[in-house]
């Protein structure tokens, strides 16, 4: 199944390369996308692309902060019909809800969890912004899009009593760090194992301003009646629920299965009608975090050995050398020097 993101991801998108002298039709062909896919937020386009435009533009333009310049145009409201549901909950915790069980109609291939395990601090939690996809690619600019319009949103949705604490991001800075700590207005911390806004946890209790609960069932009636959850195609299920245990727990298809609500032999047989397996999946997830841990971060080998959840570094060399034909040292020099 094709990983897909809404075209409303890509919101200002064209304005904003005009305003940086640059071509945004040409940059969209470039990529195999469209013009006029820009002009209906509802298209979806794969998110391979768009995170492939992400990092080209930012390159081509010499905008290296392009994610967060894109992201203040953009709001809760990309999120379309989900965005009245989100809008009119109770409190902060059931808005993450909602977004954690319909976040599907917006990409098949992103999330926005709470974590409480290993938590960074006392009374600190993590929102946490997961991309799954089945190739390895750098996603810079993307993770910056993605955490930088979730802040803009939980602005938006909490007012006053949103309290950023910190921000995590899983890759070296590729602006400086000041334009980071100014976006934010947070300490920015980089080379982490996730991408996260720290928050309070009593922020999950905080009430929306806007809360109406008749609008909100309007909402989800209407997200209910028109948007089938699509259960049949597992494979993106099991990439993401991968991608958030990597390194943090055994990623055996028990535990997996257990957190989809499933039977393992079950699971089997679902990814089995789709072309691919469990341990297909597994690697294609530690094979994409391993690329992202080597040549967006400075994080010592051994420590991205543990974060994949490898035994040793020496597990990480022989994968690597599988995976890219190269060692890990190799492969960080090469993607240095093909970045500078």
């Amino acid at each position: 199944m094709t990983v897909v993101v809404r075209a409303a991801a890509l919101r200002g998108f064209a304005a904003l390369v005009k305003r940086l002298g640059g071509d945004a039709g040409a940059l969209l062909r470039r990529h195999h996308l469209s013009r006029a896919s820009l002009d209906d937020e509802e298209t979806l386009i794969p998110l391979r692309a768009l995170i492939s435009l992400l990092e080209d533009s930012a390159r081509s333009l010499n905008c290296p902060d392009l994610g967060l310049q894109l992201a203040m145009a953009q709001d809760v409201s990309i999120l379309g019909p989900l965005a009245v549901a989100l809008q009119h909950s109770p409190s902060v915790g059931e808005a993450l809800a909602l977004s954690s069980r319909y976040l599907f109609l917006h990409s098949n291939g992103i999330a926005f969890t709470i974590v409480l395990e290993d938590p960074p601090g006392p009374g600190l939690a993590q929102l946490r912004f997961e991309i799954a996809l089945s190739e390895s690619m750098p996603a810079r600019q993307a993770f910056d899009l993605g955490l930088a319009v979730s802040h803009r949103m939980f602005g938006m949705l909490v007012g006053d009593a949103y309290r950023l604490k910190a921000v995590h991001l899983p890759h070296t800075p590729v602006a400086p760090r000041s334009t980071y700590r100014s976006f934010f207005a947070a300490p920015v911390r980089f080379d982490q194992p996730h991408a996260a806004l720290v928050v309070p946890r009593a922020l999950f209790e905080a009430p929306l301003p806007a809360s109406n609960e008749t609008l909100r069932l309007l909402a989800t009636s209407f997200l209910d009646a028109h948007y089938a959850v699509p259960g049949a195609s597992v494979g993106p299920r099991v990439r993401l629920a991968l991608t958030r245990s990597l390194g943090a727990v055994p990623c055996g298809i028990e535990p997996i299965a257990a957190a989809l609500a499933m039977h393992p032999r079950t699971l089997q047989r679902h990814l089995a009608s789709e072309g691919t397996s469990f341990d297909e999946l597994r690697d294609e997830v530690t094979r994409q975090a391993a690329l992202r841990y080597i040549g967006s971060t400075d994080m010592p080998l051994g420590q991205v050995a543990a974060l994949l959840g490898l035994s040793e570094q020496s597990a990480l060399s022989r994968s690597c050398r599988r995976w890219f034909g190269e060692s890990p040292s190799a492969m960080r020099r090469r993607i240095r020097t093909a970045n500078a």
